[in-house]
């Protein structure tokens, strides 16, 4: 088996090879077809976040572990099983939903693992996708692809259910309602192309400081754009929606991106934030109960939203996101052109 692992903070993965893991239990054995590079790794790959006011948290304080192998997108071929694997055969292609829980809390077992306060993600607290072979816990946790590139499918696994997830949340809107996405990065233009087919009635303005990406905004399916680098992005967005519009999703979450969002969102709207840019938010009190808003976070999602997405994705109606690939062998080069801004859409990696 061949990984690329972080071993050093700010240091380029390095190459190792083992044996490959013999499943046991439920577990099943995947051999990486596609593998998809999110911008929350870069995270990992710096050693932390910002939480804002000039304090940071390590990954370490996050319990996670180098080395580590990262990459939360896989999709690839089922090659082996364990005892107690059902419903899956060898040679299934399957995306790896990533985001496991302990599987036995409250929040667990009412289907939320994204809640569980002692997940095994992979890719963050277990071995990920930047490898030939990644191990799924459960057959449950393996999600049928047919109908769906592969190499567009396992961009589906983190950007997709994200930005599925959050959009979910800005429910309910009146018919009035315009709907804002910041952010035309990887997660931001894939939930342009979800917003047009689960939001087709609401009008949908993308914020972001880089034309190139606007421009993808467009073409993903955004009513209006808006640079917000300019002094007048926050009169814009009144200008178009009236009274601000009814929910505001931040796929950024900078202090800035924040700061945006909240002053905009009208009066009984919603503000969800996505984004792990990091930064800081003050908030007077008064306004919350005076403007009747909600601010809330939205954290990836969990299975039944999954699998909700991948059914509208077969639907049709969803605008894919542009897709680059590249040999597993250039993940570090992806890692500094993502920190750079180089990288529109997403980039995928093959063994």
């Amino acid at each position: 088996m061949k990984s690329y692992q972080l071993v050093e903070i700010n240091q380029p993965l390095e190459l190792v090879e083992t044996e490959n893991p013999e499943p046991q239990g439920t577990e099943v054995l995947i051999r990486i077809t596609a593998s998809g590079v999110c911008h929350s790794d870069l995270y990992f790959w710096q050693g932390g976040y910002d939480m804002g006011g000039g304090k940071k948290i390590s990954i370490k304080e996050r319990g996670i572990k180098l080395p580590l192998t990262m990459g939360h997108e896989p999709v690839g071929e089922v090659v082996a099983v364990g005892p107690d694997a059902d419903g899956v055969q060898i040679g299934d292609k399957r995306l790896v939903f990533p985001w496991i829980g302990c599987g036995e809390c409250p929040r667990c077992l009412e289907g939320n693992d994204n809640d569980c306060i002692s997940m095994r993600t992979l890719g963050v607290l277990a071995p990920g996708g930047y490898a030939d072979h990644v191990m799924a816990a459960h057959p449950r946790y393996l999600i049928d692809i047919n109908g769906i590139p592969e190499h567009y499918a396992c961009t589906l696994a983190c950007a997709g259910v994200t930005s599925y997830g959050a959009l979910k949340k800005v429910h309910p809107l009146a018919a009035d309602d315009k709907v804002v996405i910041i952010g035309a990065g990887g997660v931001g233009l894939t939930g342009i192309g979800i917003a047009r087919a689960y939001l087709p009635d609401n009008e949908l303005i993308v914020v972001d400081i880089d034309g190139e990406k606007l421009a993808a905004a467009r073409q993903a399916g955004a009513d209006h754009t808006i640079n917000s680098s300019e002094e007048d992005a926050l009169e814009r967005l009144k200008e178009i929606t009236g009274n601000g519009p009814g929910a505001i999703v931040d796929f950024v979450g900078s202090t800035e991106t924040s700061k945006l969002g909240y002053e905009a969102t009208r009066k009984g709207g919603r503000y969800i934030c996505v984004g792990l840019y990091g930064g800081e938010i003050t908030i007077p009190t008064l306004t919350l109960p005076v403007r009747n808003m909600t601010v809330r976070g939205s954290y990836v999602g969990n299975l039944s939203e999954m699998h909700e997405l991948l059914d509208l994705v077969r639907g049709g109606k969803v605008t894919p996101i542009p897709v680059e690939k590249r040999s597993m062998s250039r993940v570090t080069e992806t890692l500094h052109d993502l920190n750079e801004g180089r990288i529109l859409g997403r980039v995928v990696l093959v063994p």
